[in-house]
This record gives C-alpha cells, sequence and structure tokens, in this order.
C-alpha cells in the first residue's frame, strides 16, 4: 500500500502544474472510492466520501459510441476491470457534461485509460492529449490488429458524434461487427 501512495504522490507531484485542455482545476485533485456503474467504454459512476456518486469520463480516450462496433466489448471490458472496485481518482477537470475528467487507479496501481488502450477497446483522445505512453500503446495495439483495429480505419467516436449532429445516420458505416 505504502508504494501505491508513493505513486500517487509523484504522480501528482509530476502533474500539478498540467491543465489538460481544461480550465476548471488549476491543479489535478485527488479522491478514492467504489465503481457503482459502468456507462459506456470511458464513462462510469463512482461513490465517493461514503454516498455521494460523481461520473468520471476516464482520461485522454474516447471509447466507441452505442451502435458502433466494440461498444459492447468496450463497456463490459471496463466492468471487468474496475466495477465493485475501490479506485484512485486523480482529477483534472470537468467536461460539458458536468463529468469529472480523471486518471482512474485500481489498488495495484493499474491505470484504466491505459488498459483500454492496450485492449484495442478506445482511442488515445490526441486532441486532449499528447501522453506519448498512451500513443504507443494505440500503434501497438493498432499494429496487433486487436479489438476495435480489426477493421482497417474504425471510426473514431469524435467522427460518429460530429455525424449524428449534422443528423446523418452511421448506422451502415462499419465494416466489423463485433
Amino acid at each position: 500500500m505504502r508504494t501505491i501512495n508513493y505513486f500517487f504522490l509523484l504522480f501528482t507531484f509530476f502533474t500539478v502544474s498540467c491543465d489538460c485542455g481544461n480550465k476548471n482545476y488549476k491543479q489535478p485533485i485527488s479522491n478514492s472510492g467504489k465503481v457503482v456503474a459502468i456507462i459506456d467504454g470511458d464513462t462510469y459512476d463512482i461513490l465517493i466520501d461514503g454516498n455521494k456518486k460523481i461520473r468520471v469520463r476516464m482520461q485522454s480516450i474516447d471509447a466507441p459510441e452505442k451502435g458502433m462496433p466494440f461498444y459492447w466489448v468496450a463497456k463490459e471490458y471496463l466492468g471487468k476491470l474496475c466495477f465493485g472496485k475501490n479506485i484512485s481518482l486523480v482529477m483534472n477537470g470537468k467536461d460539458d457534461h458536468n463529468r469529472i475528467i480523471a486518471y482512474s487507479y485500481l489498488e495495484n496501481g493499474t491505470e484504466l485509460s491505459h488498459e483500454m488502450i492496450k485492449g484495442g477497446l478506445a482511442w488515445h483522445f490526441k486532441k486532449y492529449s499528447s501522453d506519448t505512453v498512451l500513443a504507443n500503446l494505440e500503434i501497438k495495439a493498432r499494429n496487433s490488429k486487436i479489438g476495435l483495429w480489426l477493421d482497417e480505419k474504425p471510426m473514431p467516436p469524435w467522427v460518429n458524434r460530429s455525424l449524428h449532429r449534422q443528423g446523418i445516420s452511421t448506422k451502415d458505416s462499419f465494416n466489423v461487427k463485433e
């Protein structure tokens, strides 16, 4: 346990000046709690302070949207990783939907965004992150053709959302089925 606390202190120390593209927090804030619901492959609910539920959007990744290939696989994988478990958060702000943006750590130090990328079940969200570790994990998953990378050119979720905002259906746009 001492190693994990030391890890979080180091991580927080090295990220204090990072605003991660978000102006809501001047520096990361830590908290911890139990995961009580999986919303999709990059969003979950956590109980903190005993009974306060907050929605967390995982930092630096974007997972398939509902209706996209690998949506259910990504959601189930995230659930297997963290549902019912205590996790620690390093919170970096809020998004436009009032979700907390955070890196999420299991008690053994495993960071969930990294695990989703490694499993080929999320994109590194380069628009909001220049993390080279995540970029390299995505390249490795892509080259290994695992998860959503079974498709040569999978549609990123941000493109899917943009098309939907324009009233364009993407229902028949996917080459790979789960």
